[in-house]
């Protein structure tokens, strides 16, 4: 059995693709699992780190937005799409595999159109609630369409009915018990706040999170995290020092990077982040009330579709980023944490709606195709 993947340039389209591997791998251990990329891309890097075979073509995204240099690379972009394809098509010659399975990303585009010409049999996952052009490409030409948010199916055209299957989703997230981690934090019974912007950082956030900072760090009310990414720490420890805040306060604690994201999610009470596919089905899985602020700067705006799916269900508050201050934060930080029967609803609703055994539904996808 070879299972072939292909997805490629942010952690969102190859984090998916390397967790049902894993899952392939732990129920056959005599699975074949095979990797298409950019020799450029994250998954260059990742891929080979958890020891599958990678193999690489070399295609580019068209920029939207129309610039002198973008149609240039618009240009280029179209000649690599030839190209790709052609290269694609070799590789899949010669590796022969049962299933192609594609997780977005422009990478895996090339790869699914030729697999499905091959007949080969082929499989997309969209983690997000507002498809990417990839997933609306391929979406009526492969055999299984799959989705981690049923709000993404009004997006498409399809012959078939999509499979649900949610985003895969850290295990440990499933296991750690929230008494034991806030016991392991050192924490009483008084509010927690977790707030990040990711592993880079998001310069609003670090701002609108230092006034709200600023509003609680004497009151002794809230524990609070944040983690300011690689390229806010400097700017953030700043804004901290301005604010005359006291680096030594045990119950406000700031750091470039949140390593231990299971037992910190575990034990808060409100969350303040980002609206990326992933993130949110650990918000859901680990049943978190959470003000949700997304990224207006990745492709269709997708991160506010995202969002409002939680919206939607009453398991968050957005706030969109262009109305992004901490008077606007601090308000909707103070609203919730002072209504306890609020918090409780929205985690409710977020558990609710959560998918646990995202690995196992998209398996099942797979093993259904090699079966036919």
């Amino acid at each position: 059995m070879h299972i072939l993947f292909a997805g490629g340039g942010t952690a969102g389209h190859i984090n998916p693709a390397l967790a049902v591997a894993g899952y392939i791998k732990e129920h056959n251990r005599d699975a074949k699992i095979s990797y298409i990329g950019t020799k450029n891309g994250l998954e260059s890097r990742l891929v080979p780190n958890d020891g599958y075979d990678f193999y690489t073509i070399d295609v580019a995204g068209f920029q939207r937005k129309i610039t002198l240099k973008n149609v240039k690379r618009n240009i280029s972009a179209a000649c690599k799409a030839v190209t790709s394809s052609i290269a694609a098509k070799k590789l899949l010659k010669e590796l022969k595999p049962d299933v192609v399975v594609g997780t977005g990303g422009y990478v895996s585009g090339p790869v699914l159109r030729e697999a499905a010409k091959l007949g080969i049999k082929t499989a997309i996952h969209e983690q997000n609630a507002f498809p990417g052009v990839t997933t609306k490409m391929l979406a009526p030409r492969v055999n299984r369409v799959m989705l981690a948010m049923p709000a993404a199916k009004k997006h498409l055209k399809l012959d078939k009915e999509p499979i649900i299957t949610g985003n895969p989703i850290r295990q440990t997230l499933i296991i750690v018990n929230r008494d034991n981690a806030r016991k392991q934090l050192g924490l009483d019974n008084r509010p927690m706040i977790l707030s990040f912007g990711g592993s880079l950082g998001a310069r609003p956030i670090n701002e609108a999170v230092a006034g709200l900072i600023e509003w609680h760090q004497n009151s002794g009310k809230y524990y609070h995290y944040h983690g300011t990414g690689k390229s806010g720490v400097e700017k953030m420890n700043q804004m901290l020092k301005d604010i005359n805040f006291n680096f030594d306060n045990s119950m406000i604690h700031v750091t470039e990077y949140i390593n231990n994201m299971d037992v910190l999610l575990a034990a808060a009470d409100l969350v303040i982040c980002r609206a990326g596919a992933i993130t949110l089905g650990e918000l859901q899985v680990c049943g978190k009330a959470s003000i949700l602020i997304p990224s207006p700067y990745v492709a269709e705006n997708h991160q506010y579709h995202n969002a409002m799916s939680l919206v939607a269900c009453g398991a968050a508050e957005i706030i969109e980023e262009k109305d992004l201050r901490s008077e606007a934060l601090i308000s909707k930080v103070k609203q919730l944490l002072n209504d306890s029967s609020r918090i409780n609803q929205m985690s409710q609703n977020a558990k609710k709606h959560a998918i646990v055994d995202s690995n196992k539904r998209i398996y099942d996808v797979i093993m259904d195709l090699i079966k036919e």
